[in-house]
């Protein structure tokens, strides 16, 4: 059975992006801090294992929000896969590449599941991931964590309901060999049921 596993990157105080993101500035102000663990995803190291698991992943569901200020990954998220974005509302105009839009959380994990068999499925953006919370869709977490403290941004778990959902540590990968600036903690945890 595939496995659909949310991928993001956060600080420490559970921000995805900075303030005011925008489609002239995507991560917001600060934001790209976030993602500067990524100058070492070609290296050896945990930070090049969990890139390479990520790319190894099989569909691809992102919300809206995050697929418009991606400038759409120009169609193709990574080898061809299947992207399917999770919208409230599908535009007119024909979306490019293997990207679907799907309004249904319910048929948008489905239709994953289906096209990756026994294989991943990555989850990127904050609304994609709330809305598959809710359902009951995510398998497991995978968080990368940044030692920073962005202060105000865009939230990665601000709208669930209120009852708990609990999570069970699979594993922890650090860099602590790398400067400040490159640090982070790969943190992956099994969703309860």
């Amino acid at each position: 059975m595939s496995t659909i596993r949310l991928y993001m990157t956060v600080s420490v105080d559970g921000f995805v992006a900075g303030p005011d993101d925008s489609p002239e500035a995507p991560l917001g102000v600060g934001g790209f801090r976030l993602f500067n663990w990524l100058d070492h995803r070609e290296a050896p190291g945990p930070s090049g294992q969990v890139y390479a698991e990520a790319l190894a992943t099989r569909a691809f569901i992102a919300g809206r929000r995050t697929y418009e200020l991606a400038n759409r990954w120009q169609g193709d998220h990574h080898d061809g896969v299947p992207v399917l974005v999770l919208t409230h509302d599908v535009p007119d105009e024909p979306p490019p590449g293997s990207v679907r839009y799907v309004t249904d959380v319910d048929e948008c994990a489905a239709l994953a599941r289906k096209a990756t068999g026994d294989g991943d499925v990555m989850v990127h953006g904050a609304g994609a991931a709330q809305a598959l919370l809710r359902a009951g869709h995510v398998d497991e977490l995978e968080l990368h964590v940044v030692p920073v403290l962005l202060g105000q941004g865009r939230r990665l778990f601000d709208h669930l309901p209120a009852e708990h959902i609990e999570l069970e540590l699979m594993r922890t990968l650090t860099t602590p060999d790398l400067d400040p600036e490159h640090r982070v903690m790969h943190v992956r945890y099994r969703v309860l049921r």
